[in-house]
C-alpha cells in the first residue's frame, strides 16, 4: 500500500508558501502548513482549510516543533525589507533558531528538508550574474544584515548538520519572485509599482533607476522548489532559482505603469543603504541538475499580479489601508 507523503511547510501561509502548499496538494501530499502569522496570512490559504489533506498549525519555529513528517520546507521567515527591518532580533531568531530546530526535527525523524535561502546571501555582488560558488559580499553590520546574514547562518547550519549527522539536505537560493498573494505593503518593487499606478500615484524609484532585478513567476519558483527537494540525496546544492531576465527599475516601471495605463508619473528618492546595484542569478546548475528553467515571460506574470492586486483593492478594507499610507 503506497502510504502518502507527510510534508510540513514552514511559512505556509506566506505569499511562496501557499502556493507551495497548494502545488503539494495537487501532487497527492499531505500537508502540514505552520505559520506563526507575523506576515503570512490566514486569506492564502483560506480556500485550502476544507482540503482532507490539509492541515494548519499556529507555531513559531524559535520554538521546537515536535510532529512526524517525511518532508520539511522551511520557508518561515519575512522576506521583504519593511517585514524583516520591523524586528530585525526576531528576523535573525527565525532564520538561525527556526533552522536550528527544523534540522532538529529532520534528524530525528529522518526527513528530508529544503531551506528556502535568498539572493541576499550575495550582498551587493562584486559578480555578475551571481553563480553559486561565489561567496558574496555582505555588511555583517547594517540594516539589512538581520535578514542577509540570518540566512547565510541557517545555510552554514543545513551544511554542518549534513556533513556531521548526514542529514538529506537541499538549500535553494531564491532570487525576486512576485505574483498573486504578494502582501500589499511588503515594501517589494513590484507591489510597490502596481499599487502606485493602480491608484494612479507616483510610482516611487529610489536611485536613478538603473539598478536591476530579475523576476521570477511564482509559480516557476515553486516548480524549481519541488525538483530541487525531488533529486537524489547527493545533490545539496546550494541552487539558484530565479529568473535571469535582468530589467532596470525604470524599465520595470515603464511597463506597468503602460500595462495598467495609469496616469502615475515616475519620482526619484534617495538609494536605501546597502541597497544591491544588479541581480541576477547564473542559472547554469538548476537546468543541468533539475532540468529546469523558468517559463512565465515578465508581462504574462505581471497581468496575474495586477488583476490579483485590482481584486485586493476592489475591497473596501483593502484600499482604505493603502489609501491611508
Amino acid at each position: 500500500m503506497h502510504l502518502q507523503r507527510r510534508i510540513l511547510v514552514t511559512g505556509g501561509a506566506g505569499f511562496l508558501g501557499s502556493h507551495l502548499c497548494e502545488r503539494l496538494l495537487a501532487a497527492g501530499g499531505d500537508v502540514l502548513c505552520v505559520d506563526n502569522f507575523f506576515t503570512g496570512s490566514r486569506k492564502n490559504i483560506e480556500h485550502l482549510l476544507d482540503h482532507k489533506h490539509f492541515e494548519l498549525t499556529r507555531h513559531d519555529v524559535t520554538f521546537p516543533l515536535y510532529v512526524e513528517v517525511d518532508e520539511i520546507y522551511n520557508l518561515a521567515c519575512p522576506a521583504s525589507p519593511i517585514h524583516y527591518q520591523r524586528d530585525p532580533v526576531q528576523t535573525t531568531k527565525t532564520s538561525v533558531h527556526g533552522a536550528i530546530n527544523m534540522l532538529g526535527l529532520a534528524k530525528r525523524v529522518k526527513a528530508k528538508i529544503l531551506q528556502a535561502s535568498t539572493s541576499e546571501v550575495y550582498g551587493d555582488p562584486n559578480v555578475h550574474p551571481q553563480h553559486e560558488e561565489y561567496w558574496g559580499h555582505v555588511n555583517p553590520t547594517g540594516p539589512r544584515s538581520c535578514y542577509d546574514e540570518g540566512k547565510r547562518c541557517a545555510e552554514t547550519l543545513f551544511f554542518d548538520y549534513w556533513r556531521q549527522h548526514n542529514l538529506r539536505i537541499k538549500v535553494a537560493r531564491i532570487f525576486n519572485t512576485y505574483g498573486p498573494r504578494m502582501h500589499p505593503n511588503d515594501g517589494r518593487v513590484v507591489s510597490n509599482f502596481i499599487i502606485q499606478a493602480l491608484l494612479d500615484r507616483d510610482l516611487t524609484v529610489y536611485g536613478d533607476g538603473t539598478q536591476t532585478r530579475s523576476f521570477c513567476y511564482v509559480d516557476d519558483l515553486v516548480d524549481g522548489l519541488i525538483k530541487l527537494m525531488a533529486t537524489k540525496d547527493q545533490i545539496t546544492g546550494p541552487i539558484n532559482i530565479g529568473n535571469p531576465g535582468e530589467f532596470t527599475m525604470l524599465q520595470l516601471a515603464g511597463t506597468i505603469i503602460e500595462m495598467i495605463g495609469s496616469r502615475s508619473r515616475i519620482v526619484h528618492r534617495p538609494l536605501p543603504e546597502n541597497d544591491p546595484r544588479q541581480r541576477r542569478p547564473d542559472i547554469s546548475r538548476a537546468q543541468e541538475l533539475l532540468s529546469w528553467a523558468p517559463r512565465t515571460a515578465l508581462r504574462e506574470g505581471l497581468t496575474s499580479a495586477i488583476s490579483y492586486f485590482e481584486k485586493l483593492l476592489r475591497e473596501e478594507g483593502v484600499r482604505a489601508t493603502l489609501t491611508a499610507n
